[in-house]
């Protein structure tokens, strides 16, 4: 950056968000480290020399909180700290950033390819994850990111945690969203015929937020931390499952009836008939359900293929890459599909309070009390597809 634009910067700036991320579950964890960890770092010694600034917003996620049951606090964490159900006691961000240069190192000293890298990297994030008490890489390189602003005094800092992010429910329009994100990936498969199955308890909460009520929530904090003199720490949970909560089976239903009435079409614009969507409510019955229904199919193809002499080793590579594929997302959308917690959000709650009355308030809705979920999915969220 040229040294005059970047003086300039130091000089006028007073607010810094981030929200920069990368959101994969099992990201590779030299990737997921950079951005969601190191980035926060980075902005941190970036803010560090801007003599106006006044608040330093972090957009993390309220799925730092691992697996935990019962009703999630917004506290902050604690450079080291794990998570419940971590091997180990301590977390050493330095570390880590130490055995992924290693492991990068060493995958180029064996001349591994560019898959076999990202693959390798893939499971090293994972493995790490699990260690210190994390579901996935990416809620265990957010979690390191908000260590990594503790104790800035600079400014005060404010970590916005939003659920699972879902289409705007009206700004900038109803339904906007960039890309398929994890609930949207789900309804096209479905919507598609090629998910006939899925793991998750009918009775958990699917804890989900519109976009634009995950913004609303961070401008209205800036607007009110603007008039505060102190150098705190201020975290917010942003979700629906405290104040408005929505059960899996909701959805499920939602979802099944609104296609069995609006088909999507195949690629030669016939409508696509979906079957009743298999739900599996333990994990157990998920693996055993594979077993029955996939493995024979693929222990027979498996036969006949070396029978063969490898005449169909395509076919069979493919079916194999594909359950494996199957399972392996299984497992990472677990912790959320079988979620028993819910996000306390006495903050949030406090900030809608602050607001109310005021021109603020109508501009900034961030309540989810007021969304009618049936609307939501039937109208909004489904029908945008």
């Amino acid at each position: 950056m040229d040294s005059k634009v970047s003086e300039k910067m130091w000089r006028e700036i007073d607010i810094i968000v981030n929200s920069a991320a990368t959101t994969k579950f099992d990201e590779r964890y030299d990737v997921a480290f950079g951005i969601n960890a190191l980035g926060a770092s980075h902005v941190r010694n970036f803010a560090s020399k801007c003599s106006k600034l006044d608040t330093l917003l972090q957009v993390s996620t309220a799925f730092v909180h691992d697996t935990r049951k019962g009703l999630i606090a917004e506290k902050p964490f604690r450079m080291g700290q794990t998570a419940d159900g971590s091997k180990i006691s301590y977390l050493d961000t330095n570390m880590e950033k130490k055995i992924i240069e290693e492991k990068l190192k060493a995958l180029q000293m064996q001349k591994a390819t560019e898959i076999e890298t990202t693959r390798a990297m893939k499971d090293l994030g994972i493995e790490r994850a699990m260690l210190h008490g994390w579901p996935n890489t990416y809620v265990f390189t957010k979690a390191i990111g908000e260590m990594l602003l503790e104790n800035f005094e600079k400014a005060k800092v404010v970590i916005i945690r939003p659920t699972i992010v879902t289409s705007t429910y009206k700004e900038p329009f109803p339904g906007w969203i960039e890309g398929l994100r994890t609930m949207d990936s789900i309804f096209v498969a479905y919507g598609k015929g090629k998910l006939k199955f899925f793991a998750g308890d009918p009775n958990s909460t699917l804890d989900m937020i519109p976009g634009d009520m995950v913004v609303n929530c961070m401008l209205a904090a800036m607007a009110i931390h603007s008039n505060h003199h102190h150098h705190n720490l201020f975290i917010y949970h942003i979700g629906s499952s405290r104040r408005n909560p929505v059960k899996y089976a909701e959805v499920k239903s939602l979802m099944q009836r609104y296609l069995t009435q609006n088909p999507l079409l195949d690629s030669r614009g016939r409508p696509i008939k979906v079957a009743q969507l298999t739900v599996l409510s333990s994990m157990a019955s998920f693996h055993n359900y594979i077993a029955i229904h996939y493995l024979p199919f693929l222990h027979i193809l498996k036969w006949t293929n070396m029978m063969c002499c490898n005449l169909f080793e395509s076919i069979y590579a493919n079916a194999r890459r594909r359950l494996s594929a199957s399972m392996r997302l299984t497992e990472l959308y677990k912790p959320y599909v079988f979620f028993q917690g819910v996000f306390d959000d006495v903050n949030t709650e406090n900030l809608r309070r602050m607001i109310k009355g005021s021109n603020t308030e109508v501009m900034l809705n961030f309540d989810p009390k007021s969304i009618e979920w049936d609307e939501y999915f039937v109208n909004i969220f489904i029908c945008i597809k």
